[in-house]
């Protein structure tokens, strides 16, 4: 554990990229197979299935410290993350256990089918044998994943430098579905063995946001523009008469959306499909709320599937006759699948993504202000000449979105954040006018800077009116430009809508509480 626990602490000190990947080379290079494994399992949230609730935990942590619980409360409160609470809490110890992080993992997996008591006994053990590094890592492991600013991306080329190996070719060896359980390091990372693996989806290609003038990108003819649908990124997979639904996650999907297992029968063997998993209703799509009521439920009803029915927005083709064509050129891979859809019943739960026909920027400038009409969120730029890279590659792929939808609402409750802005209040409910009335209508966390936080944390300090638990409720007196990317209708919240990914666009100091927008001005936005 210790090595394990040294790795996840300095790659929290530093922000450097050469360093953190010389890091993971490190360790990579020193560690035994196993904990190789688990290392990339965790990193890549493969983690050992929760068996003691956060409830137990802070209890126990509270009899370990003899600290009362409300003091550990504010300290979590503080601190942001409980396993960070509890191994700061715990006395540090000089002398610590030698066992290494796969056995560590060994043995708490061990305890789901023991008593609590035997459960407590354990955590109680490990607590006391574990310096404070060690502590947090084995508190992780209970509690949650490693998010420590470790991309793939960095794994991958970590892997490659003590391998040889091509980081393309490691990221499809990391696809799918595999555990330390069932693999070696060899038959993951040397061998390759996974290649009889017949679900297996390959690295999703991913589109940065534009960030320039359209006309900086040449000519038109040089891409494909297609609609940006509102759905889950997915792959449709079929090999050896078996159809499979990865999504971007690398989670398998196939049993939430049984209707495309009818595609089974016209799909040719040896074909890997990707596109836009969207909920759609005869000849256009629902919002994704709708497609959220599937997404949450590993078995659907047959209702529910009537009433919200999924398709496959198809637009890349990435495997044909059971050959990797990813490094052909775009306007080839598409020439394929359209022959390879058009070939299909015009019934199924698929659709070709349709080309945006247009001969100047100027043109599809004007096409892409209809996209909320069309329940799109704009337009995809695909170079007609890329292949299909493992992640983001600059230049060949772009995501033309519309900007956001905007609203001014007041400020009128506020939270203290987690990590590193625990000690500032910046999670905020937000109002807008219901005739004399404010009515909250979203939270937002996100948006502003840093200075900004600060001010804020100050004003709400001076000015709270009363305290709910960690919420302070303070005078209706800051207004916010709010931006979100879309509105539906909601039961569940008092304004009677529910915004998308809403966040702060910027402080109003130019407005007064009563410049702010009306319920009726939000509600617009519905039609």
């Amino acid at each position: 554990m210790k090595d394990f626990a040294k790795l996840v602490y300095n790659l929290d000190q530093t922000t450097k990229t050469n360093k953190k990947i010389g890091l993971l080379v490190s360790f990579f290079k020193n560690a035994s197979d196993k904990d190789k494994l688990w290392c990339i399992a965790l990193f890549s949230g493969r983690r050992p299935k929760r068996l003691i609730s956060t409830g137990y935990l802070r209890e126990w942590a509270g009899e370990a410290t003899k600290l009362p619980t409300w003091l550990i409360e504010d300290t979590y409160t503080v601190v942001g993350d409980l396993a960070e609470t509890i191994s700061l809490l715990i006395p540090e110890k000089s002398e610590t256990s030698s066992k290494n992080l796969s056995s560590w993992i060994s043995e708490l997996r061990q305890l789901e089918n023991q008593s609590l008591e035997d459960k407590r006994s354990f955590v109680f053990g490990a607590w006391s044998t574990l310096n404070r590094q060690e502590c947090f890592v084995f508190n992780k492991l209970i509690t949650g994943g490693f998010r420590l600013g470790v991309s793939q991306k960095l794994t991958l080329k970590a892997l490659s430098q003590i391998t040889s190996i091509d980081e393309f070719d490691l990221s499809l060896r990391l696809m799918g579905n595999w555990h330390p359980d069932t693999e070696t390091w060899n038959s993951l990372i040397v061998n390759d063995d996974r290649k009889s693996d017949i679900s297996r989806p390959y690295p999703f290609c991913l589109a940065y946001a534009l960030d320039k003038s359209s006309d900086d990108l040449g000519h038109t003819s040089e891409w494909i523009a297609e609609w940006k649908w509102d759905g889950i990124r997915g792959q449709i997979i079929k090999r050896e008469k078996k159809l499979f639904v990865w999504s971007r996650g690398e989670e398998n999907l196939t049993e939430r959306f049984p209707e495309l297992e009818e595609l089974i029968n016209f799909i040719p063997d040896g074909s890997v499909l990707d596109g836009e998993l969207v909920a759609w209703n005869g000849d256009q799509p629902l919002n994704f709320n709708s497609l959220q009521k599937r997404i949450g439920r590993k078995k659907v009803s047959k209702s529910l599937i009537e009433s919200v029915p999924v398709i496959l927005i198809a637009y890349d083709l990435l495997e044909f006759k059971g050959k990797d064509i990813r490094s052909q050129k775009f306007n080839l891979r598409r020439s394929k699948l359209e022959k390879l859809i058009n070939n299909t019943p015009k019934n199924l739960p698929i659709k070709l993504s349709e080309k945006i026909e247009h001969k100047t920027w100027n043109d599809l400038k004007l096409i892409r202000e209809t996209s909320r009409s069309r329940k799109a969120e704009g337009i995809m730029l695909k170079h007609v000449d890329s292949d299909y890279s493992n992640g983001r590659k600059r230049g060949n792929w772009w995501k033309w979105k519309l900007d956001p939808l905007t609203i001014d609402g007041v400020l009128i409750y506020a939270q203290a954040g987690h990590g590193r802005r625990a000690n500032l209040f910046t999670d905020y409910t937000f109002a807008v006018w219901d005739g004399s009335q404010l009515v909250p209508f979203t939270k937002a966390y996100s948006g502003l800077k840093d200075e900004e936080f600060r001010q804020i944390t100050s004003w709400v300090k001076k000015n709270t009116i009363q305290k709910f638990g960690p919420v302070r409720q303070v005078p209706p007196e800051l207004v916010f430009e709010i931006a979100f990317e879309g509105i539906h209708e909601s039961t569940r919240h008092k304004s009677g809508v529910a915004l998308r990914f809403p966040r702060m666009l910027r402080w109003r100091h130019d407005k007064t509480p009563r410049d702010a927008d009306k319920l009726e001005d939000l509600r617009a936005f519905l039609t």
